[in-house]
């Protein structure tokens, strides 16, 4: 199957990849759709990043490194877990319209122009015989975007037949949250960091990626000071929308914390960003649904509870919560094809709805 089949008349099988800020891994997913409803959401893994692909995708997001040589190899990964997922879903490749492929940001400024996700579409069209669309954020930027975030459209798909409005907060590297109040009806931003900063102070400490169950946070204390400064940041006054480059916020604050002090500061300061965020909103949100890797942290999860109303992960509705992302951009990649908008005004600034994505043909 190609992209030829695509049409909006009838739902095909597509595959996203998302490799997002927070440099775990890629997650691979498949779903299918006609690039307006979701008629079912299928298989989906994650293929774990070594540790030694970890700090080299660490370089590369301070914009260091062998750009091209990481490009090419981070694109093989990206191949291989095409292929695993393939296997997991028992199908084969003749069976997928199109790939959505959003590679690995690098660097994101949009208020200069620049959006860079790393990951070569045409290489990985060959690699498995699957047609490809890349490239998602840069058509936005150009049209006055931000580029980001791109998941709203694909939130509000899934969530058309809920008693809106609703709020879909997604906690990956950066936390970036959908106001859902209609099909068309969106407000969409990042409030902050997500799990960045907790997972880069957790790493200096102790070499681990992460705060595993929260387990450090739940230790220690916030510094409300040090949580005090950290909100004056230029970045939670401007309007949306508005997105965030991963080395906006620094760990300079917190530095002379204890390890679990720090922990808990920095998962306060996701929390707060996000209840800040609620001030943008047209309408206060009835639920608020979870999904990405840090609805998985028991300690940001309670600080959300305790400032927000109704939060719940998006498993509640039968979602898939860490496949969501690779998910939408096997979605966007339909639309693509289909010369659809991937990003609205009232999503990213851009100056009109706005298609985007470049697509190459895998070799038959």
């Amino acid at each position: 199957m190609s992209t030829n089949s695509i049409n909006q008349k009838k739902p095909v099988w597509a595959l996203g990849l998302m490799s997002g800020t927070s440099l775990d891994g890629i997650d691979a997913a498949l779903i299918k759709t006609d690039g307006v409803r979701v008629t079912e959401q299928g298989a989906w893994l994650m293929h774990e990043y070594s540790a030694a692909e970890k700090t080299r995708l660490r370089e590369a997001v301070r914009e260091r490194g062998d750009m091209p040589a990481l490009e090419r190899d981070l694109t093989l990964l990206h191949a291989d877990a095409v292929r695993a997922l393939l296997k997991k879903a028992n199908v084969s490749a003749s069976d997928i319209s199109v790939i959505g492929f959003h590679g690995q940001t690098v660097a994101h400024r949009p208020h200069e122009g620049v959006t860079w996700q790393i990951g070569d579409g045409a290489l990985l069209a060959e690699q498995t015989g699957i047609d490809v669309v890349c490239d998602f954020r840069r058509r936005d930027v150009a049209a006055g975007g931000q580029g980001a975030p791109l998941v709203p459209l694909y939130h509000a798909a899934l969530a058309k037949d809920l008693e809106l409005p609703v709020a879909v907060l997604n906690i990956g590297g950066s936390a970036n949250v959908t106001w859902v109040g209609g099909e068309e009806n969106l407000l969409a931003f990042d409030t902050g960091p997500g799990n960045v900063l907790i997972n880069d102070w957790v790493h200096s400490h102790t070499g681990a990626d992460h705060d595993e169950d929260g387990k450090l946070a739940r230790a220690g204390s916030c510094n409300e000071a040090v949580l005090a400064a950290l909100m004056t940041d230029s970045y939670f006054s401007k309007m949306p929308p508005k997105s965030l480059d991963r080395n906006h916020f620094s760990l300079e604050p917190v530095r002379g914390l204890s390890v679990e002090d720090g922990a808990a500061t920095l998962t306060e300061l996701t929390a707060a960003a996000v209840e800040l965020a609620q001030k943008h909103f047209p309408q206060p949100a009835k639920r608020w649904l979870v999904c990405g890797g840090g609805r998985h942290n028991p300690a940001l999860m309670a600080a959300l509870a305790k400032k927000l109303k109704n939060v719940e992960a998006v498993e509640a509705l039968g979602w898939q919560g860490d496949a969501l992302e690779a998910q939408a951009f096997a979605f966007l990649a339909v639309r693509s094809v289909l010369g659809l908008p991937l990003s609205l005004p009232t999503t990213t600034g851009a100056r009109q709805p706005t298609t985007g994505g470049i697509f190459f043909v895998a070799t038959q």
